[in-house]
């Protein structure tokens, strides 16, 4: 089961285990942790799951896909490491993923 580190807006780090296969935002979500709104349920349509990704992280992703890259421009909070978190799949690869929630816009 990979885990995943999580730091919430407020610099509080969790560490989570979810099931591979499962999108970083439905373990954050399943754990209770508020904050990453998620309103579509993770489908790609509203960028209320906007995380940043440790930067040695970025290179291990999956490609974005247009339509997250178009979301993810109608924050004011995107910078380089910027992902929605329902667009990440949890994989055994990506065990201890570090990602922090971003501001709300």
């Amino acid at each position: 089961m990979p885990k995943l580190i999580v730091v919430t807006r407020e610099g509080e780090e969790s560490t989570l285990e979810g099931d591979a296969g499962l999108s970083v935002m439905e373990v954050i979500r399943d754990a209770g942790i508020d904050e990453l709104l998620a309103l579509c349920g993770g489908c790609c349509s509203c960028a209320t799951c906007h995380v940043h990704v440790d930067a040695d992280w970025v290179d291990r992703l999956p490609a974005m896909s247009e339509d997250e890259n178009d979301l993810l421009d109608s924050s004011d909070h995107r910078n380089e490491t910027s992902r929605l978190s329902c667009q990440l799949p949890l994989t055994d690869a990506l065990d201890g993923l570090r990602v922090t929630i971003a501001e709300e816009d």
